[in-house]
């Protein structure tokens, strides 16, 4: 085979890779959209407003006739979609290992959830079990959806390409999400104008993520190629003996392991902060609708340059130091929250301006990182393990948030309880010998990681 040909195979390899990031950069685009709109600034205070309008004399409402104070039916409906998404991850981690086809399983994921959260558009009145109902499906289904798209990133970017790749997804979710927070805020505030109400204009914010959810999910399902596999010999289709086997090989590489238990406590802080933070302001700081939008568009707004900066940090410092970095920022941050001052829009936006510079880059560095610690021909199941750290413990954060905020009835002190998780995220991280962990997965040790 002459040189030329030997190039222009290498260019056209090039060339198809692009072409699948690309597309894979826009399912970040479609789906971020979701964890933006509706679950960071729109469905926490719209859902715990309606369940206190269904709330008896004393502010419970009673879903299955268990009583639950309403300010804290949000964040148990959190951490009832995150435990649902434990019995279901493993089960589309199985499939997309055994068959290949994780397009398929992506788009069926993707469709669900968008659905749900169009039908949010009905949630008014007093049907606050309609919105946790919704709420438990779109955020179970955003969640199968994130196995399969996180674990296209090892076949579409080559080692030294991960962290930019990873960076740039995630940048393309928050532009995504600041985008529409824009469109959701001129609505919002000029409700009046367009002569609907209030939670008129919440709704059709609510329905209008999940209609975007499902139409830029088409480039992606183009773009992105299924791989043609070989089943191991004894591959389970049952999702739970696949998670199991899949452990079993990771004893092997206590270090990818030990990395897994670092990420599953540190992120669970980030997605509680995430999904908790819209209520915090509102219900705690008695801060309006408009500026919760504001902050959180703030929110995306930085949070693009800072998962690109942080990318760029990761070249010069590597991934595990600028992650271990990201997590004191964020037990700062946090700390500093619990001391605002009610009513004050500016020290909140303080608050949204340092959450924003690190919570884009220290989720896209942490899946960078993991992706060099996956043996090759193992991504998939891998990935379930590593969406199973992402998701599978992020019920315990609301459920100490919720549990923190019914015993002592302060968003300050559940608040403040989150800091733990970031903290003792950071002492497991550091012991992580991660050059270690990937010469273990089989793979060539980067010069910076």
């Amino acid at each position: 085979m002459g040189t030329d040909t030997v190039r222009t195979e290498a260019a056209d390899d090039a060339a198809g890779r692009r072409r699948e990031q690309h597309g894979w950069y826009f399912y970040d685009w479609a789906c971020s959209v979701y964890s933006t709109s509706v679950l960071t600034v729109f469905l926490g205070p719209y859902l715990t407003s309606v369940a206190e309008s269904a709330a008896d004399a004393d502010g419970f409402v009673h879903p299955l006739g268990i009583p639950v104070r309403a300010g804290s039916f949000f964040a148990y409906s959190v951490s009832a979609s995150v435990i649902l998404s434990i019995f279901v991850m493993p089960l589309a981690g199985a499939a997309a290992d055994r068959t290949g086809r994780k397009k398929p399983l992506l788009a069926a994921a993707a469709y669900v959830g968008a659905a749900a959260t169009t039908g949010m558009f009905f949630l008014d009145g007093d049907r606050y079990l309609l919105g946790g109902f919704l709420l438990i499906v779109a955020n179970a289904s955003v969640a199968v959806s994130m196995v399969l798209y996180n674990s296209y990133l090892p076949q579409i970017a080559p080692p030294e390409e991960r962290d930019a790749v990873s960076s740039r997804g995630w940048a393309f979710g928050y532009a995504a999400g600041a985008l529409v927070l824009v469109a959701n805020l001129v609505l919002f505030t000029a409700h009046d104008s367009f002569g609907i109400s209030e939670a008129m204009a919440v709704r059709i914010c609510l329905a209008s993520a999940g209609i975007w959810w499902g139409a830029f999910t088409l480039v992606p399902l183009k773009r992105l190629r299924d791989r043609r596999v070989t089943s191991p010999k004894g591959a389970s289709a049952n999702g739970w003996r696949q998670l199991a086997a899949t452990v079993r090989d990771m004893r092997s590489k206590p270090r990818t392991l030990a990395f897994l238990l670092a990420y599953l406590v540190y992120n669970d802080g980030i997605q509680t902060v995430i999904s908790q933070a819209s209520v915090y302001g509102s219900k705690e700081l008695d801060l309006g609708q408009s500026t919760l939008i504001v902050a959180v568009l703030l929110v995306q707004l930085l949070a693009v340059g800072g998962a690109l900066g942080m990318g760029r940090l990761a070249r010069t410092y590597g991934a595990k130091r600028t992650i271990l970095g990201s997590l004191v920022a964020w037990t700062v941050t946090i700390g500093a929250g619990y001391f605002l001052p009610a009513g004050s829009s500016l020290w909140f936006f303080v608050l949204a301006a340092g959450i924003g510079l690190v919570l884009g880059g220290s989720q896209a560095l942490s899946r960078s990182l993991f992706s060099h610690l996956v043996p090759p021909g193992k991504e998939a199941e891998y990935f379930s393990a590593y969406e199973m750290s992402d998701r599978g413990m992020s019920w315990l954060g609301p459920l100490v948030f919720g549990l923190t905020y019914q015993l002592t009835g302060s968003y300050r002190d559940a608040i403040i309880s989150l800091v733990a998780f970031f903290v003792i995220g950071f002492v497991l991280l550091a012991r992580v010998a991660v050059r270690e962990a990937v010469r273990d997965a089989g793979n060539p040790v980067p010069d910076r990681i």
